[in-house]
This record gives structure tokens, C-alpha cells and sequence, in this order.
């Protein structure tokens, strides 16, 4: 089942995203598979520490080739990575200029990617762990001009706190439109940057649901809900994140769990459901 999808900013974005980081040479192999499953919104970033983009290229060009999909039906995210973030695999010149650094990093990820725009360009956290430096202003500057290039549709950030966050959406000129952090059950599925992004016209994306919240999936409270169902835990977690106002990611390598993933689109949890999810860490 194709997810799906809500007009955002006059950019359809599909309701969950595959992630491919930490797969190295299975890269490819896997965002095939993840196509023919279903998927149309594919996250990445050009850091070869964490990730392959240009084997997210190929898969792209073969789906394209076979006639599984066309440019348009995709939504494709990428991200800038600071220097700190990488390793000797840089996609840019490090004694450039930041801004020189996103133009460089950003033209190599349409030559990966084959394509000639981007629908969402994420700066891949900020340089400092409390507030915002000159370099992350510089960045952001940056990928202003290339949205104002129309090379890029939406412009998100990833890893911040809800402090950086507020900063970044008063001092920019194009504000994010998304917001993608790790989600902790114990830290109440970052509600609060959550309902930062309900109340500014962002979409907040969640990753590591599963990985990230292990000790919660065995929960006897989260095990009933999916008896009650009939179905998995796992399904339930990203259930109850579509139902929150979550756009989830999933890395499962799978084929099965990825069908299982899209296939939570004909139910909702119970307000009463979501709350026991929401506290499941605090009790």
C-alpha cells in the first residue's frame, strides 16, 4: 500500500519516509526494495560516514528505468553535514567558505540523487549543542539562496533543541518546514518541539521509534493495544506517531516489515491509547 500523503506548502509529502543511513553497500539494494514496497518519500544525506548517497542515486535511476516510478511521484530529502559531522569523504572543499561548503555539498547531491531539485533539504544539526553559531547562520543563509535558486522546495533542519529551534524559525528569512529528531519515549516523544511544530506550520519527523524506545516496546500496556488491534508493536508505535502528527521514518532492511509499515492506513488509536503511549516512559 502507497501511503498516504498530504499537500504541504504545495508539496505533496508522503506520510512516511524510508531512511537509508547505515547501510553502506546494501544502500541500493534496499531503497529498491523499499520503492517496490511502497515507499515514495526517501531521507538521506550526503555524509558518507553515515550513508550512500549516490547508491540512493542508482536505486532511483533502475526504479525510474523499470518504470516503477517517475521524478514526481518521489519526495527526496537530503541534508548539508558540517565538517565535525563527516569523515575523510568530504563533499566539499573544507577550506571553503560554509556558504561555498552547502553550494558544493549540495550540487554534489543532485549528481547522486539524478535529479535537478530536491524537495526538502535538511542543515543536518547545528555545530554547537546550546544555541546557534555564526557557521549554522551561515549555513542556513545558504540554503536560503538555493531555495531561491528553486533548486530546493522546503528547507528543514535535524538534531536541534527546542531552544535552536525557536532561534532558527525567528532569525530565518525562509523558515524550516521540518524539524527530524531521534524520538525518546522518556523524553515524552519530544512533545514539546512537537507542539512547536503544530503551532508554526512545520511537520516534525521521528526517527529511531523503534530502535530508540526498546525498553517501551515491551510494555505490557503497548502489547494489549496491539492484541487489541491485531496487530504488531511495531505497527502500533507508528500508528500512534501518524496519529500525534508525526511523519515517521523507518530503516527496516525487511521486506516484510516494510509492507507491514505502510499498512496503517485504514485505523486510528483511541484518544485514551495515545495517552497511555504518550506516558508510557513516565509511569
Amino acid at each position: 500500500m502507497t501511503p498516504q500523503k498530504n499537500d504541504f506548502a504545495d508539496v505533496s509529502v508522503p506520510r512516511f519516509l524510508y531512511g537509508t543511513a547505515w547501510k553502506e553497500h546494501e544502500t541500493q539494494r534496499l531503497t529498491e526494495l523499499a520503492l517496490r514496497q511502497g515507499f515514495r518519500g526517501i531521507d538521506t544525506a550526503n555524509q558518507r560516514r553515515h550513508y550512500y548517497e549516490a547508491a540512493v542515486g542508482e536505486a532511483i535511476k533502475a526504479a525510474i528505468a523499470s518504470r516503477l516510478v517517475n521524478r514526481e511521484d518521489l519526495f527526496l530529502q537530503t541534508k548539508f553535514t558540517f565538517r565535525s559531522g563527516q569523515d575523510h569523504r568530504l563533499p566539499y572543499d573544507p577550506a571553503a567558505s560554509i556558504a561555498t561548503q552547502v553550494e558544493q555539498s549540495f550540487a554534489s547531491s543532485l549528481e547522486h540523487l539524478g535529479t535537478a531539485y530536491i524537495d526538502s533539504y535538511v542543515l543536518h544539526g547545528p555545530t554547537q549543542r546550546i544555541g546557534l553559531a555564526p557557521d549554522d547562520w551561515a549555513a542556513w543563509r545558504a540554503m536560503e539562496e538555493i531555495h531561491d535558486s528553486g533548486r530546493v522546495r522546503l528547507l528543514g533542519v535535524s538534531n536541534m533543541t527546542l531552544e535552536q529551534l525557536k532561534s532558527l524559525h525567528n532569525g530565518a528569512r525562509i523558515r524550516p518546514r521540518f524539524v527530524q529528531n531521534r524520538c525518546y519515549a522518556a523524553r515524552e516523544w519530544d512533545r514539546h518541539i512537537r507542539e512547536f511544530c503544530a503551532a508554526n506550520d512545520m511537520i516534525y519527523q521521528g526517527f529511531s521509534l523503534l530502535t530508540g524506545n526498546r525498553d517501551v516496546m515491551v510494555r505490557p500496556e503497548l502489547v494489549q493495544i496491539a492484541k487489541r488491534y491485531g496487530r504488531t508493536v511495531s505497527q502500533i508505535v507508528f500508528r500512534f506517531a501518524l496519529d500525534v502528527g508525526m511523519l515517521p521514518l523507518t530503516g527496516t532492511t525487511n521486506a516484510e516489515h516494510m509492507r507491514l509499515d505502510l499498512d496503517l492506513f485504514d485505523f486510528h488509536l483511541e484518544p485514551a491509547e495515545l495517552h497511555t503511549i504518550e506516558r508510557l516512559a513516565l509511569t
